[in-house]
Parts: C-alpha cells; sequence; structure tokens
C-alpha cells in the first residue's frame, strides 16, 4: 500500500512539474525533503534519550553515548549514499533507497519497548548502543542518508550550489532541537511523542520517496560527465580533524557544563545547538567566516576556556560560566566548519566529502564518549580537545608565515599546559582517581595532620560526603547531614526505637549508617559500583556503624519492586549529581514508596539542587499520596564540615509533623503554578529551573 502510495505520489508530482520551471521546484522539493528529514532526526534524539534516561540512573552519560550512536548512524548514513551514488545507476539509486524507506517503516513505533529495560547496570555502554541500534538504527541511517542523496541528485539535473541545503538540514535539526524541550516536552507525554513521530516519519517516506523515484527521469537528469578528480589524501586527513574536533569540542563541553557546571537535565540541548549553528553559518551564510576575523576570535576564546578550567576547585555560578562555555564553543566550532567550508570540492566530490566528515564526526565522538572513560582517570578531555584545536589553528595558518607560526605554537603550548595543570589538579591529595560510565570518582585527604582532617568524595568537582578521620570524630555525621538537618532530626528525634529499618537510595560515602543504632537495620541502595567500592574500602561509616548495613547495587526502583519488608524511613538522596533520576520521582514511584511505608513512616527527600526546585513536585506527589509535606532547610556550618541542606519530609506522622526542631527549621515551599504531576510518561524539568542562582568555589550540589 505505502508502495503504491509512493509511485501515486511520485506520478502526480511529475505532472505537476510538466507545468512549471523543473529545476525550481525540483529545488522547493528537495529542500522540503531535506528539512524534513533533518527535523525528524534531531527530535528522535532528545525523544530517545528522554525515554532510556531512566534506565540507566539518569546519567548524563546515556546523552553522550547517545551522541556517540548519532554521530557513528550518520556515518553510516553517509557511507550508504556514497556507495549508492558511485556504483548505482540513477534507476537502481531510487528502487534501493525507496525499498529501505518501506523497511525502516517495520520498526515503527519509534523508540524501545519496555522489555529492553536492563536487568542490571553492567556495561551500560553497550546496552545503550545495541538498543538504538536494533530499535531506531534503520530510520535514523535513511534519515542521516537524505541529505547528501538529495543533494548528489539535485546536482545530477543542474544545480550549482547544493552545499547551501546542507545549512538549511542544520537549521530543521535546530528548529526541532529547540522546539522538544519548549514546546513537544511540555504538551505531550513519551506515548504520545513516539506516536506522532513516526505518523510523520511515514509521510516523509511517502515524499522521499516520490522525490527518489522522480529522480531517475531520464529527461532530468544532466550527467555529470567530469569525472572527481582524486583528492590528495593530506586533504582527507584535514576534513576529518576537523570534524572529529568539532565533535570532540561538543561533546567535552557538554561533559563539562552538566558534571561541573550545573546538574540541569537536558542542558546538552544547548551545546547541540550551538553545534547545529556553526554548520548554518558555516556552510549557509555567504561569507560569514573570514579567516582572519575568526583566528582572532579563536585565539581568545581558548583564552577564555583555558581561564575557566583551569582551577578545578572553582566553579562559577551558572549565569557566568554558561556564556563563556558556548560562546568559546561557537567560536571553536566556526572555525572547525568555516575551514571545512573553505576547503570544499566541487559538486562531483560531495558525497566523499560528507563521508570524511561523517567519519571525523564519529572518530571525535568515540574518543570523547568511550575511548576517554578508559584513557583518562579524571575528566580531561576538553583540555584535551583544546589543545587538539589550536594545533589545527596552527596547520590552518602555516602557509601564511612565521609570524602567525609563533602565535599558535604559542597558543598550543598554552593549552597544553592547562591539560598538564588540570592532570595534576586531579591527583593533588588523591588517594584515589576511577572512571567509569557514571562519572570521575575522586577520594581527597587534606593534606595536614590533625583532629580535624578530613576525607572527601567528590563526583567530578561535585562533594559527595566527607569524614573525619580522627578515632574521636570518625562516626560525626558531616556535609548534608549534619545532627540538625532535616534527616538528621528525623533519625534522632522522630522514629521509634530501635530496631529500625531504613532505606537510603544513594550511598556516597554512607555517611547516614552513623545515626544506626544496635538492632537497627540500614539498607542503601546504590547504582555505581565504585561507589559502593569505594565506601567501604577508604571511609568509615559502614563498618564502623551499629546499626547491620546492607548494600544493594543496582537501580534504587527496580531494587525497592523486590522488597517486601516495610520501612520506618525511606531516604531519598539521589538528586544532587550530574543528572536527576527522574524516575525516583513520579507518581507510579511514590506509589511503591507508600507500599512500602510503614503508618508511621517517613519519606525524607533530599532536594537541595541550586539549579531545580525539587521540593514542589515532592509535596505534589506526597498530596496526590494523602500525606503532607514539610521542607527543613539548616545553614551552613562549615567549622564543622556542615553545609545547608534541604529535605522535603513525606508524612502523616504527628511525632514528625509537631517536632519542635522541625518546626523551628522549618521554611516555606516554592510556589510552582501549573505544575503538572510527573509520572513515568510525562515530566518536564523546564518549569523546576531555578534561572538565577549565585556561585560559589566549593560546588556542594
Amino acid at each position: 500500500m505505502l508502495a503504491l502510495a509512493v509511485w501515486s505520489f511520485a506520478y502526480a508530482l511529475q505532472k505537476v512539474l510538466e507545468e512549471y520551471d523543473m529545476l525550481t521546484a525540483r529545488r522547493v522539493l528537495a529542500a522540503t525533503a531535506i528539512f524534513v528529514s533533518a527535523f525528524l532526526l534531531f527530535m528522535v534524539e532528545p525523544l530517545f534519550a528522554k525515554r532510556i534516561l531512566p534506565w540507566f540512573g539518569g546519567s548524563a552519560a546515556v546523552w553522550t553515548t547517545c551522541l556517540v550512536f548519532y554521530q557513528t548512524a550518520l556515518l553510516v548514513g553517509y557511507f550508504y549514499a556514497r556507495v549508492l551514488t558511485r556504483y548505482a545507476g540513477a534507476l537502481t539509486q531510487a528502487l534501493v533507497h525507496i525499498g529501505l524507506l518501506l523497511a525502516s517503516l517495520a520498526i515503527l513505533p519509534i523508540g524501545p519497548s519496555d522489555r529492553w529495560q536492563p536487568v542490571t547496570g553492567t556495561q551500560p555502554t553497550w546496552d545503550i548502543l545495541v538498543m538504538l541500534g536494533a530499535t531506531l538504527g534503520l530510520p535514523f541511517v535513511i534519515l542521516s542518508a537524505t541529505s547528501p542523496l538529495v543533494q548528489f541528485w539535485l546536482a545530477r539535473t543542474g544545480e550549482p550550489a547544493p552545499y547551501r541545503l546542507f545549512a538549511l538540514s542544520n537549521f530543521a535539526s535546530l528548529g526541532a532541537l529547540l522546539s522538544y524541550p519548549i514546546v513537544i516536552e511540555p504538551s505531550l507525554d513519551i506515548a504520545a511523542q513516539r506516536s506522532w513521530w513516526s505518523v510523520a516519519f511515514g509521510v516523509f517516506v511517502v515524499v522521499c520517496g516520490g522525490f527518489a523515484w522522480l529522480s531517475h527521469s531520464s529527461s532530468a537528469v544532466v550527467q555529470m560527465t567530469a569525472k572527481p578528480e582524486p583528492l590528495p589524501i593530506f586533504r582527507r586527513i584535514y576534513w576529518f580533524s576537523l570534524a572529529a574536533c568539532g565533535s570532540m569540542l561538543l561533546l567535552s563541553v557538554t561533559n563539562h557544563i552538566t558534571q561541573n557546571v550545573a546538574a540541569v537535565p537536558l542542558l546538552w540541548v544547548l551545546p547541540l545547538a550551538i553545534y547545529l549553528l556553526s554548520f548554518i553559518f558555516g556552510f549557509g551564510v555567504g561569507n560569514f567566516y573570514s579567516r582572519a576575523v575568526w583566528l582572532r576570535l579563536l585565539a581568545i576564546a581558548l583564552g577564555l576556556l583555558a581561564y575557566s578550567i583551569y582551577n578545578i576547585e572553582k566553579i562559577d555560578a551558572m549565569e557566568k560560566s554558561l556564556p563563556i562555555f558556548l560562546g568559546g564553543l561557537f567560536v571553536c566550532l566556526m572555525f572547525c566548519q568555516g575551514e571545512l567550508y573553505l576547503s570544499r570540492p566541487d559538486a562531483a566530490g560531495l558525497t566523499d566529502f560528507y563521508l570524511v566528515m561523517a567519519a571525523g564526526g564519529a572518530a571525535g565522538a568515540i574518543f570523547v564518549g568511550i575511548v576517554a572513560p578508559v584513557l583518562f582517570e579524571g575528566v580531561y578531555e576538553l583540555p584535551f580537545t583544546l589543545c587538539a584545536t589550536a594545533v589545527l589553528a596552527l596547520v590552518s595558518t602555516w602557509e601564511y608565515g612565521w609570524p602567525l607560526r609563533v602565535l599558535w605554537v604559542g597558543v598550543a603550548a598554552c593549552m597544553g599546559a592547562v591539560f598538564v595543570t588540570n592532570v595534576k589538579a586531579y591527583h593533588e591529595n588523591s588517594l584515589l582517581l576511577v572512571r567509569n560510565f557514571y562519572g570521575s570518582l575522586r577520594v581527597v585527604q587534606s593534606p595536614h595532620a590533625g583532629p580535624e582532617q578530613t576525607r572527601t568524595l567528590f563526583h567530578g568537582t561535585i562533594e559527595h560526603g566527607a569524614q573525619f578521620l580522627s578515632p574521636d570524630l570518625q562516626r560525626r555525621p558531616l556535609t548534608y547531614y549534619g545532627r540538625d538537618s532535616g534527616i538528621g532530626i528525623v533519625l534522632r528525634e522522630c522514629l521509634p526505637e530501635a530496631p529500625r529499618r531504613v532505606g537510603v537510595v544513594g550511598l556516597g560515602t554512607g555517611t547516614l549508617a552513623a545515626f544506626g543504632h544496635p538492632g537497627d537495620t540500614f539498607v542503601f541502595y546504590e547504582l555505581n559500583p565504585q561507589v559502593i567500592t569505594i565506601a567501604n574500602a577508604l571511609f568509615f561509616f559502614l563498618r564502623q556503624s551499629q546499626a547491620h548495613v546492607e548494600v544493594v547495587e543496582g537501580d534504587a526502583r527496580l531494587s525497592l519492586q523486590r522488597e517486601h519488608q516495610p520501612f520506618d524511613l525511606l531516604v531519598l538522596d539521589a538528586f544532587s549529581g550530574d543528572a536527576i533520576p527522574v524516575h525516583l520521582l513520579t507518581r507510579e514511584a511514590f506509589a511503591l514508596y507508600v507500599r512500602l511505608m510503614k503508618p508511621s513512616g517517613v519519606i525524607a527527600v533530599h532536594v537541595s539542587n541550586h539549579y531545580l526546585a525539587l521540593a514542589p513536585v515532592v509535596r505534589q506527589l506526597a498530596n496526590q499520596a494523602g500525606y503532607q509535606a514539610v521542607q527543613v532547610t539548616n545553614h551552613d556550618d562549615l567549622d564543622n564540615t556542615v553545609f545547608a541542606a534541604d529535605w522535603v519530609l513525606v508524612t502523616n506522622n504527628p511525632a514528625v509533623l509537631d517536632n519542635a526542631a522541625i518546626r523551628l527549621h522549618s521554611t516555606l515551599i516554592d510556589k510552582r503554578d501549573g505544575l503538572r504531576p510527573w509520572t513515568d510518561s510525562f515530566n518536564n524539568l523546564i518549569e523546576i529551573v531555578r534561572w538565577s542562582n549565585g556561585g560559589s568555589k566549593r560546588s556542594s550540589w
């Protein structure tokens, strides 16, 4: 049926085109096909990432891994376009492409079903890549191949400047990317998004298939008589290096700002939008890229970026850091895309050019997303990429004489110095430095011995717990778990006498075990196996606790579904890291928590976060479940290594609600009018973003 629809569309289209200027009409149709394909391509990227994000603990590395797949699938699409246009005739090209378009419909509706949900968290990178390949691979490759294929077919009909359509495809991609968090996500749940995307893809198949059939018409085809000249290997290497550098810049800056600047989910949309903008301006806006201007801007941008990451302990406020990182990223990417455009071949070498670009993009993504976490103990890829950018600028300007050579040798040397400084800073006072899919972990011990010497766990630059080393002080709870914090008051004053059963989602250093009494049971749920190893080996809270301590590895929600014994207290402490596991804050999740609570039980949610107002979400979920919610806030006591913390206590227990200490420290929960309840199929983080926040040198959360 769809094959008939494609043929009917092509036949009707050909009759219409016979009445008008053929080349103009073909340009419009080609532009439409490219625009729609690019829009669908970048609509499915955040959709798919949002769908699988909860399955892998909400880690920001999920998005990085998805980008590795997207860049690799783009390479496959460009390779397919290159092979098809080089070795097949016009009719064969049309038939093969229409056949693959129809075959891709078998994967709809887009996105993995629940049966793809992983049972354990082992090797999540490969789990994600396999899942993406099986449930998204063919449609993504077909959409990726559309732009080079349509440009080639259009050039074959006499179009003199098909490269401008590459800018058009990136404009459509940008529109899709920005419309997702602003329009799509607030309006539609995941199921509706999958359905509408699948319908739009079906329409695209008809339109693209019709154009493919029309393109083989002998009356429309103008054979390219001149064979493309063999391209020098250095030129190909140059294209590859520029594309790889651009991809590395995208992923490394994304990693840095999501892990070290602001733990705001979907913040990764902004660097990707900058990436697309660089293609739009580099390939589609006349002489926007002027080498003399942009090389000067590049030197300034590299200097600002290097200064911003020179001291790994200093984190400026988001409103200060983001403009520097996003502006610097745009300048660096404009250098990469502008140099690519200046060195482009003629239309006969178009598919070769795009293929090499895609190969470089995939290589850069693989390096940052897969190789760097294995190769580097810390998050060094951003300073490394800045070095690579400076070296490429040196290569690009080598022919212009020694003054520029000396300048860029100096810039490259400075970037190398920043790289070395970052490596040394990560190792300074570090007892351990390890890294895996879930991020970089570092255990730092203060250099001066004494009764207040501490040992601290960092995730990136975010502090995840600390402990005094003095035997007299080792059992004192520090950081966000002071005795006057919300959780401290509950554990000290509001629970029944032992035996008490306490569940804790998020292990950190295991600080809460310090509140355990003989006969108590504390069960910690932790996704990252390296955190479990560190808490047991380098900190003392777990082994010195008077309570019986259990640690369960894996996603907390899946583990809690297997629990049958009720809790006196359930602590949710997983919302202060590099991403927010929203599947732990949905209506369905709270129904699970309520089932596991004793009638007098308490759910304590740690909502300390500079950038997200999580308390209104918790209150709404509590009220829907028939419980009251109170926010308890304590102040900094840095002399005793206690930080300000916000805890929301969900309970109907009068011993908690009427407690004098809790009343004293209670604060109003922010009002968020119109907040739509979060469910497993719908959540909107944009609604709870705090758009103005102060920064500090200590990045506590």
